[in-house]
């Protein structure tokens, strides 16, 4: 079914829950997009140290961490025309949790930056993020080691902070709870 999607078409949820599982597509606005291949180890090391940090934090709280695959139905309830699977999220609001998906904007979206995604990530997703009413989203920037991170602010609009990769980044929807971004390069190098 994946190699027969049209990109002139409009897929719904529906439409994607009966894709090929052996191709991954993430889906905006109706139009799939297909996910590039498997993460680089450099990705998967952020991925891995940021989500590590988080879980020590998170353990014995009600917030839950997941890490991709897992797909964020963001227009549910609407259109149902949205589906993503960003890197890491947080949900503090356990009935989004559904069987099969996140329904609804997580509290906070991780993406970290690949040169092949670059792009659809800080444009085309953040946008639906920071629209969908998603708290917090981090652009982790692997290439220029640095962390820009955008606080919701309602209406689609919100704040840019950017951090280095020396630096103990604040976790805003946590107060006191920073990432240090020092572990993290030094987990990938």
């Amino acid at each position: 079914m994946a190699n027969a999607l049209k990109v002139d078409e409009y897929y719904t949820y529906t439409d994607y829950l009966s894709w090929d599982e052996d191709e991954r597509y993430e889906l905006i606005d109706g139009v799939p997009y297909m996910m590039a291949p498997a993460p680089t180890p450099m990705h998967q090391g952020v991925v891995g140290e940021i989500g590590r940090q988080i879980d020590r934090y998170l353990d014995g709280k009600s917030c839950k961490a997941f890490r991709a695959p897992i797909d964020v139905r963001l227009n549910a309830g609407e259109a149902d025309d949205t589906v993503v699977q960003p890197d890491l999220i947080i949900v503090c609001d356990k009935s989004k949790i559904g069987d099969k998906a996140v329904v609804g904007a997580p509290d906070m979206v991780i993406e970290v930056l690949s040169p092949s995604t670059k792009n659809y990530d800080t444009v085309l997703k953040l946008g639906k993020y920071m629209k969908a009413g998603v708290l917090e989203c981090w652009l982790v920037d692997t290439e220029n080691h640095i962390v820009r991170v955008h606080i919701g602010r309602g209406a689609g609009r919100d704040e840019q902070i950017t951090f280095g990769w020396d630096e103990e980044v604040p976790v805003g929807i946590f107060p006191g709870f920073k990432i240090d971004m020092k572990k993290v390069l030094d987990a990938v190098k």
